[in-house]
């Protein structure tokens, strides 16, 4: 894809600001900080909630309303658990607090940390935020599973700041919630719990989300089908997507019958092969190409890149449903291709 020289140029220096960005947050990573296990208790069968203290009498960063922290796995890789606070957020914390599921498929990010007792010390980053609340505009709170961590500082803020909000939490069944008398105890009426056992609570996404105010922000967490059917339904009610948040902390799974496909770069006529299991960017960078990302999730938006031939097969929660029809941008963190060659604006 041509473009003018103006266009160009600022499309240029932007990519050399968010790669400044992106290393600046890689190098935060790295300079971990270590903490030791406090207290851990059982939430739910499947979810334990974990206390992280510093060692020595030192203070933590303190973080906003949907912060995240990365905690360092055994192999070298980093899983990323938001922090937990039923209160205003002290400026110098004395201690973290997550929960975490474990997954039956567990790639060792879950099942390492269950596995982890009182006095275990543990490598985690400081904390980083995916996921502000903007302002203190109107706002509807919808969680779904453990996706409810990130909004429990949210609804403590606005609780803190005296600010009107709902907040709809959906789960299973009564067995599989976690955290219901806390937040009942915070959000007061403001809570709404719903369950998928239960035909007078189930969740109903298309009537929730056709009561939204022309100023009221949503903000979603929890499966990613349900991340996907909030955003189309807020799409097709017309609503901004300046006013829809959400996040993603898993990846999606390799999908029966992925097959290998080409990548080819624009500017050099490179071609890369994608292997099952590979994603764009690990192909790229193993081939020494320097791209930009940050989530390997597919929600955050950095990596988009534009399509200038090929099918690209989508798996990102961040673009429209216009805009995956129109097949001229992707995220190339996740998503794959339905053509047997791509050609990208790289």
């Amino acid at each position: 894809m041509r473009y003018p020289v103006s266009e160009w140029v600022g499309k240029s220096l932007d990519r050399i600001y968010m790669k400044m960005h992106i290393k600046l947050e890689e190098d935060e990573v790295v300079q971990s900080i270590t903490v030791k296990i406090v207290a851990v208790r059982p939430l739910t069968a499947s979810v334990r909630e974990i206390q992280l203290a510093p060692i020595g009498e030192a203070s933590l960063p303190s973080f906003e309303a949907g912060a995240h922290i990365r905690i360092s796995l055994p192999d070298g890789d980093t899983r990323a658990y938001s922090l937990i606070e039923f209160a205003a957020i002290p400026e110098a914390p004395d201690h973290y607090q997550i929960a975490v599921q474990l997954e039956a498929d567990s790639k060792g990010g879950s099942a390492f940390m269950h596995g982890l007792s009182v006095g275990d010390e543990i490598a985690i980053s400081a904390p980083k935020n995916d996921f502000p609340l903007v302002g203190y505009t109107p706002v509807m709170l919808l969680a779904g599973g453990i996706g409810v961590t990130p909004m429990i500082s949210m609804a403590a803020t606005l609780v803190a700041a005296g600010r009107n909000f709902e907040f709809h939490y959906a789960a299973r069944n009564a067995d599989v919630i976690a955290y219901r008398d806390e937040l009942t105890g915070v959000c007061g009426d403001a809570l709404h719990v719903h369950f998928d056992d239960d035909p007078a609570t189930a969740l109903k996404l298309d009537k929730l989300l056709g009561q939204i105010t022309e100023e009221q922000h949503l903000y979603v967490c929890g499966p990613r089908g349900m991340i996907d059917a909030a955003k189309a339904i807020a799409e097709a009610a017309g609503i901004d997507a300046q006013r829809v948040h959400f996040e993603l902390f898993d990846t999606p799974a390799q999908a029966e019958g992925d097959a290998p496909f080409e990548v080819e770069l624009s500017s050099s006529g490179e071609v890369f092969t994608v292997q099952p299991g590979q994603t764009i960017i690990e192909v790229l960078e193993e081939g020494g190409v320097d791209v930009m990302y940050d989530c390997q999730r597919g929600d955050c938006g950095i990596c988009r890149c534009d399509v200038i031939s090929g099918t690209p097969d989508h798996r990102d929660v961040v673009l429209s449903e216009s805009e995956r029809a129109a097949g001229n941008v992707m995220q190339i963190c996740v998503s794959r291709s339905k053509s047997p060659r791509l050609v990208l604006d790289l």
